[in-house]
Formats: structure tokens, sequence, C-alpha cells
């Protein structure tokens, strides 16, 4: 049943299939990052398939803006575009909706696609509670109907459809959460674009742009990885050259509070706790704090965890959003001295220390997203684990030598793999120095938590690991880009 534009999304395919097969009303919820797909989606998927409704919430437009673009969407599907009266409210357009709908044939699949809603149900527009009286009442009894809402803001698809405590509670029959596009679903996208780059090549654009489908369309066949990315990010008329704050005022009403927030998580070394959020935002611990929170996170933008061997209490955050990282960490401060970007910037500095830093820590963040093809490449997929980070940082004061490990697997077969990330752009070599810092890790990760498992070390490097005495010796496993791409 997949249409031929859709790339990768085989989980939400089966979603769909599901849904299309059903001889059930269905009323479906689709939310997920802006510009991450979601419309294409149910377009490509539903749009030749029966009678095939489509209206779109426009942003910061009045209650008669809304219903007017949404029958022209009733006219042009049920009326071949006949001019209709604008109605006053939700009741009226959606009673004659309703009465459209009792002219189709039970035969005859009737998909209404509700885009961006969140922008459709303007305050006090009672468009939540009209959609609740008639799919209650009406709809929901018509078998061959397909209901689909969907939204970029994710916090409010939560809330008021998926967990809604009211009229709508428990109605949604299907929900579908829109994720960016992982490795090798990107090298699909890019692939059917006739964009031929090399994983090594694919990575770079990723970490810094991210698996958005629409950010991918702008990849350049016959330009690498910088030169993408330069003109991508660094030129004035790049797609994302001034795109960060648009972003957030389309998916957030208070976008400057968590664009504080995402910045104070960066400044921190893209790791910091609720204790020393707070702190530095001067945002109060409570009801705006974990709205502003969760709306972040179900937008995908940053992800809470509790460290291994830690409490739920010592819940962090981080940023998992690789546009956002890459933004607050290289375009915004050039954008912000006003002085400009000079030409040729990005493929002047990707040689650079400073890149090839911050190169293993959105490397870091990218195994991070993909510890089920690590688990695969470890073998034990199969095997109940736990996923974790692990850090220590002694008091001040004392004697005692901090640590971190990246990512660990607690697994149920009495092993603990920790696994130590690495970026580079050939095979990564673990001389003497860095072999005794890898045993030192190991101890003070075995003082600290006195773990009764087996621990075993896993190297995750873009190149792999070039075999010598120190790596035959302290490494179990080694796991490559390949392997995340699989």
């Amino acid at each position: 049943m997949c249409a031929k534009r859709i790339i990768g999304r085989e989980k939400e395919v089966k979603i769909l299939d599901g849904v299309w097969k059903s001889k059930d009303a269905e009323f479906i919820a689709v939310y997920g990052r802006r510009r991450v797909g979601k419309t294409h989606l149910i377009r490509e998927y539903f749009s030749d398939k029966g009678i095939y409704l489509e209206a779109s919430g426009a942003k910061d437009k009045p209650l008669k803006k809304q219903l007017e673009n949404f029958m022209k969407a009733v006219s042009q599907t049920f009326f071949k575009g006949a001019p209709l009266h604008t109605p006053q409210n939700w009741d009226e357009a959606f009673e004659i909706l309703a009465k459209a709908l009792l002219s189709i044939p039970k035969s005859k699949k009737v998909i209404i696609f509700l885009d961006e809603l969140p922008w459709m149900a303007t305050k006090k527009s009672g468009l939540l509670q009209s959609l609740d009286y008639y799919w209650n009442l009406h709809w929901s009894k018509i078998p061959n109907l397909i209901l689909v809402a969907c939204g970029s803001a994710a916090s409010w698809i939560l809330e008021k459809l998926i967990y809604a405590k009211g009229g709508l509670h428990k109605r949604i029959t299907r929900k579908i959460l829109l994720e960016p596009y992982n490795l090798k679903e990107t090298q699909e996208f890019l692939k059917s674009l006739s964009v031929k780059l090399n994983q090594k090549q694919i990575l770079d654009i990723y970490m810094a742009i991210g698996g958005i489908p629409y950010y991918l369309k702008a990849v350049d066949k016959g330009l690498s990885a910088a030169q993408n990315v330069e003109a991508i990010c660094f030129q004035k008329n790049g797609l994302l050259y001034n795109e960060f704050s648009n972003l957030f005022e389309a998916l957030f009403e208070e976008a400057d509070v968590n664009l504080t927030i995402v910045r104070e998580i960066v400044k921190h070394g893209n790791e910091i706790s609720r204790e020393d959020l707070i702190r530095a935002t001067g945002i109060r611990s409570g009801g705006t704090l974990n709205k502003r929170l969760q709306e972040l996170e179900a937008s995908n933008f940053i992800q809470s965890f509790v460290p291994y061997g830690r409490k739920t209490r010592d819940r962090s955050y981080r940023v998992i959003d690789e546009f956002a990282l890459f933004h607050l960490k290289w375009i915004e401060p050039i954008l912000t001295t006003g002085v400009g970007i000079e030409q040729g910037y990005w493929q002047n500095m990707v040689n650079t220390p400073a890149v090839t830093n911050w190169a293993g820590y959105a490397f870091e963040n990218v195994c991070l997203k993909h510890t089920y093809q690590i688990r695969q490449a470890l073998g034990i997929e199969k095997i109940a684990c736990k996923a974790g980070r692990w850090h220590y940082l002694p008091k001040k004061g004392s004697d005692k030598q901090g640590a971190q490990i990246d990512l660990l697997f607690d697994r149920e077969d009495g092993i603990i793999t920790i696994c130590e990330v690495k970026y580079s752009n050939k095979s990564f070599v673990i001389d003497r120095d860095y072999g005794k810092q890898l045993v030192k890790k190991q101890e003070v990760f075995e003082q600290q938590i006195k773990p009764s498992k087996q621990i075993f070390l896993a190297m995750i490097t873009t190149c792999g690991v070039k075999s010598n005495l120190w790596s035959e010796e302290l490494v179990q496993n080694n796991i490559t880009l390949a392997d995340l791409f699989a």
C-alpha cells in the first residue's frame, strides 16, 4: 500500500496500512517536529485512495479566515468547487461537512485531513468542542471515514487530543510520532534525489542539519558535504541561514523561553540537570518549566534522561536536534557580530581543531540516536538491556579522578558493554596514553558502580580502529559508521 514517493517510514506506513484496511471509523493523530514530513506522509499515502479532503490551519489568522479556508477545501472535495458561504462557527462548518458525508456510499473511503490543527483551533473558536460533538455523535459511526489530525505543535496534539481529558478523551484510535530520518533513511532519501555521497560525507551533512527531509532537499549533487553545509547554512540565500528563530516562532507560543532553555543546555556542554537548569534560566520549578520542557521534548528538540546509576530526581536534559546544536555552535555566534560570514567560511573551518572537537560531540549525539543499530552490531538486539550514559565528577578538593562513559548497555546476560565514541577522518589509533585513559576510565566506573557483571569495551568509530597491541588487549567489539547505516 506504500506510495512510491514515501522514502523510509516503514513503521508509519504499517500503521497507515492498518487504518486503510480497518472496517471502523479511524481518528489518527500525527505529530512531530516542523519540516519533518508529516503532511507529505499523509498526502502521499491517502490522496489517491478515495475521497480526500485536505484543509490546513493558517498561523495567526483569525477564526473567519480559518473557516474560509476550510470551506474552500469542502467545496473542492464535495461540491466541485462551487462557492459556499462562510459559516459563523465550527458547528455550522462541520454540519455542512456532515451532510456531505451522508451522500458518500459506504463502499468508498473518505479521508478528512486537518493539517496544522493547532493553528486552525484559534482561541475561543470552539473548534475542539465542535470536533468532539461531531466525532462522538456522527463521524465515529461512519465505518468508511478516516479523520487525520496533524500538527507541528506536538505538545498541543498530546494535550488536546491524545491525552485529552474532555470529550475527546480516548477518542484517538491511532497515533504517529513522526521523527527525523535516521542515517539509513537519509541515505535512501538523498539517493532518491540523485545525490551520491559515501557514508562519511552523509554523516558530516547529518551532523549539521539532521534527518529533516525539507532540509535534505537542499543538498546539491556534485558538491561535497563541506560545500553543501556552506551553501545551506552559511550563505545569506541558504535555506537554513535564518531558519532557527523562525522555527521556534512557528512552533511555540513562548518561543523566547524555549530558546533560553535550549541555549543553556548547550552552554553547559549539552547536558544539564534540572536543578542547574532552574538556576541558569531563572524559571521556577513547577508548571511553567514542566510545560516548556514537555513542549521541547515532544517536538524532538531535547531529551530527558536519568544518568546510569542515579535516581529519577537526578534527571538531566540534552539537546538532540542536530540543526539546533549546529546553529548555536557555529551560525549564531557569527550572526550576532553583525559582520557577516565570509565566503568559504565552513570549507576553511572543517579541518580545524575546533570543528574536529565539535564533531566528536556531534557524532556522539548521532550514536545515541542509533542505539538499536549499535545493539545489532553488538549482537545483543534480542538480549534485554538498558542503555544509558554515565559520568562521575568528584567533589572539589578530592584527589579522586572523574570519568565519563558516552554510552553503555547494562545487559541481562551478565555483561555491561561500555562504549567509547570517536570521530575521525581515518582509522582511529589507540596509543599508549589513550590506552591508559581507557583503563583508568573503566577502573573509576568499577570503583563507583561496583558492578557484579563482566565489563566489555566497545569502540564506535567513523573509520574503524587500527589494530595494535592496545586495541587487541582492551577492545572486545569494534563498531563502525557502516554499522550505524544498517
